[in-house]
């Protein structure tokens, strides 16, 4: 870690730094809230202020060019993925989507989220503990939305293995390798047939949902999604969904017997545990970093940044930044959580925010009706890392 005496210096791909970010976050934020790395040819934004305002300003910062470092500079727009997509096309998309991914179908979930966390859990009572992230926090979102898609009984296993198998990481290549790519491919291959599937015979679920989807388009008539956007967007889910859920908990694993407090309000009261989630969302962002791609030359903090130049937004920082947060670095599950960025801010809001935020809660809820408390092995516990999220893959817990 830098001293004060030292050039500030960061990168997302500094496994180093991604143990303890805060401390060169906090020197990014006071001495240099525009950072410029010229290894890797992007700038840095760290300041709340300045991640919400670029999230919101979509003209300026295009999300199309790529979101992640190692792939930015490519025209993504193809991919039918919505996070890599700008308006106008982008619009049309996430319009047709949030016609299918409604907040009433994701509150129908909450009788199936609990019975798949007793599932989970239920076998461990007794014992003196388990992995947290392997045997719980990473198949509850998995399990959650292949229910949410409609992936039969039967199928479902085999899915959470192809889920699981797309965050492989391979050493010194990351979450670009065979494993990972091969498992996109094979995920993507079955949504598809699973659509062309529920267009034949519609059913209850976000399958059939996905195919009915309709809004007016460019034109003034009304379309539907593709088979292609309606597989892009189930691959969005599982991955995005997936990632995010399972990082929130493995955190809440960590975090919470570090502040035995905190921990032992939310078990004494469920009330404060919505407030926990949020917390910990801001506290520990599960993905602390987000790539942009400058529509124009544009000016942040008294120099230009061309054209067609990457811009980093550092969620991760923005959550403990003092100038939006009193005591930012404090863990208060009843902080005035009026709003952060770990979901995204603007048109690219995360549509899968309020499914996070129930998984989360129940999680927790569930968690704590049977482990009221617990300790954690960190000397065993390892560490995930991308360029893009922070978090944890292995979490043993004691109780």
């Amino acid at each position: 870690m830098a001293t004060a005496t030292e050039e500030i210096y960061w990168d997302p791909f500094d496994i180093e730094i991604d143990t303890d970010p805060y401390g060169v976050w906090r020197r990014l934020r006071d001495e240099a809230p525009l950072y410029r790395n010229d290894r890797y040819d992007f700038w840095a934004l760290s300041r709340f202020a300045d991640v919400q305002a670029a999230h919101t300003d979509h003209k300026t910062f295009l999300s199309g060019k790529g979101t992640v470092l190692e792939h930015m500079g490519t025209d993504l727009g193809d991919t039918n993925m919505i996070i890599f997509m700008d308006p106008p096309q982008h619009d049309v998309l996430r319009a047709l989507v949030s016609r299918a991914f409604t907040p009433r179908r994701v509150a129908a979930l909450e009788g199936r989220i609990r019975q798949i966390c007793a599932d989970l859990l239920d076998p461990q009572v007794g014992g003196s503990g388990f992995d947290y992230v392997v045997g719980f926090a990473q198949q509850l979102p998995s399990t959650v939305i292949s229910a949410l898609l409609g992936v039969p009984d039967s199928e479902r296993e085999e899915v959470r293995r192809y889920i699981d198998a797309v965050f492989h990481i391979e050493p010194g290549v990351g979450m670009v390798n065979d494993v990972s790519v091969g498992a996109q491919i094979w995920l993507f291959e079955y949504l598809t047939q699973a659509l062309q599937e529920r267009r034949r015979r519609p059913q209850d679920d976000l399958f059939t949902a996905l195919t009915q989807a309709e809004i007016e388009d460019d034109r003034g008539g009304t379309r539907k999604l593709t088979d292609d956007e309606a597989a892009a967007f189930g691959n969005l889910l599982v991955s995005a969904g997936t990632e995010t859920v399972a990082r929130l908990l493995g955190w809440a694993a960590v975090t919470l017997p570090a502040h035995p407090d905190q921990l032992a309000m939310m078990a004494g009261d469920r009330a404060t545990i919505p407030g926990a989630v949020d917390e910990l969302l801001r506290y520990e962002a599960p993905s602390p970093v987000q790539g942009r791609w400058t529509a124009r030359d544009v000016e942040l903090h008294g120099t230009v940044v061309p054209k067609d130049s990457k811009v980093l937004l550092l969620t991760g920082a923005a959550g403990r930044d003092e100038r939006r947060y009193p005591d930012p670095d404090r863990f208060d599950i009843t902080r005035d959580q009026t709003s952060h960025v770990s979901f995204g801010f603007g048109i690219h809001f995360c549509l899968g925010a309020a499914l996070a935020r129930l998984e989360g809660r129940i999680g927790l809820e569930e968690t704590l009706a049977r482990f009221p408390e617990w300790n954690v092995d960190l000397d065993r516990a390892v560490r995930q890392h991308t360029s893009t999220v922070r978090g944890w893959s292995s979490v043993p817990i004691t109780f």
